[in-house]
């Protein structure tokens, strides 16, 4: 045993937690792996995985009990998302979406909203996290939808960009600003929109790099018109509601990369063992040995504190902005690293689409820009030592 399988057997799960993760595992690797090749040549969106996905019941995993959920543990959560990324990276971008789009409406949402619309979700409903706009992408604040009071209802106007699930989302939750409060942040305003909404438009689809079968999508709000009871607590609350999600979605965009860092580690050792070069195993060579060390240590480090940051976050921790900022950063840039090392690794091989490399290698960049760039992180992270007064 390894010292990455002995970090997977020192987790602790429960049985219900152990059955379900064991059959994610098999899903993974008997049906999603195989088709990833497919849906990454050919872009289109992976129903059959969601489909298989819907059979597992892996929604009811983050949704309350009393609204059609079978809740788990946030750990074993990640957990999923990382199996479910270690086959396809754009499946795992799919699945992980419901969660940080619907999460915020668990933790913030009313009890009619919750009775309302959680069980769609615990049944397989999709959903969208909606914040980034052409004038707004790390900066949040500087978004321009807005939502206009009129009597009982909200009218939305506005326009955005790079929306996973946007496409085909069942559930919206939408960020814009309120019209008629001042300031960039205090006017910060959450809501919810369901599919089918008059004025609701889906005006693009973008051609990606990678994580192709995940639709990133452009929309356009023209009028849109919902009832006030769509509206997520107050006219104001979004920032909180907002930084809330990131700090529980941002760990989970770790476990997305670490899954592709997996992956690739794993294309990287099987080809070093196989592939012989003046008689000797490549891993025989002290080199590579030295490289692979350097990039196993990353990933086991990595792995570690994501538990750890789990854990805080099961604690009930107020404050894990830092950890998860420096568990995206650490996990995302690895995640590029290790799938450029292993294209590097298979040599000629890893440069052809014949091999899963070329596409983990597309697949890992956009893990450092969703969610706050690297750069954003690195910002984060080293202000929070600046002393103040």
């Amino acid at each position: 045993m390894h010292v990455l399988e002995r970090l997977d057997a020192d987790q602790k799960w429960n049985n219900e937690e152990s059955m379900l993760l064991e059959s994610v595992k098999i899903l993974a690797r008997e049906k999603i792996a195989p088709r990833a090749a497919h849906y990454d040549k050919t872009g289109d969106f992976p129903w059959d995985n969601v489909q298989d996905i819907n059979h597992l019941g892996l929604n009811a995993m983050f949704i309350p009990e009393e609204y059609g959920g079978a809740p788990m543990s946030y750990a074993s959560y990640l957990a999923c998302v990382r199996e479910i990324s270690q086959a396809c990276a754009s499946t795992g971008i799919i699945w992980a979406t419901n969660f940080h789009a619907i999460k915020p409406l668990i933790d913030f949402g009313n009890e009619e909203q919750k009775q309302r619309l959680l069980p769609r979700i615990a049944e397989g409903g999709l959903a969208a996290l909606v914040i980034t706009e052409p004038s707004a992408g790390s900066d949040a604040t500087g978004m321009k939808t807005s939502f206009t009071e009129d009597g009982d209802d909200i009218i939305i106007n506005g326009s955005k960009i790079f929306i996973s699930n946007g496409d085909v989302a069942d559930i919206y939750l939408v960020f814009g600003k309120w019209a008629g409060i001042a300031g960039a942040k205090e006017a910060i305003t959450a809501v919810i929109l369901e599919k089918g909404t008059v004025g609701l438009s889906v005006t693009g689809i973008e051609d990606k790099m990678g994580t192709r079968a995940s639709g990133t999508a452009s929309l356009s709000f023209e009028h849109c018109r919902i009832p006030r009871a769509n509206l997520l607590q107050n006219p104001g609350d979004g920032l909180k509601i907002l930084l809330g999600s990131l700090n529980k979605s941002r760990p989970s965009v770790a476990a997305h990369a670490l899954g592709i860092a997996r992956a690739a580690f794993e294309d990287a050792v099987a080809y070093m063992n196989e592939r012989q070069q003046s008689g000797k195993k490549l891993l025989e060579f002290q080199g590579l040995q030295f490289n692979l060390a350097d990039l196993a240590a990353e990933l086991v480090m990595c792995e570690s504190w994501l538990w750890r940051v789990a854990e805080m976050i099961e604690g009930g921790a107020s404050n894990i902005g830092i950890e998860a900022s420096i568990l995206k950063l650490k996990a995302t840039d690895l995640a590029m690293r290790m799938a450029t090392d292993a294209v590097q690794f298979l040599g000629g091989y890893g440069y052809c689409k014949d091999y899963r490399a070329e596409r983990l290698m597309r697949d890992a960049k956009i893990t450092q820009i969703w969610e706050g760039t690297n750069q954003i992180h690195r910002q984060l992270i080293g202000r929070s030592f600046l002393k103040k007064g």
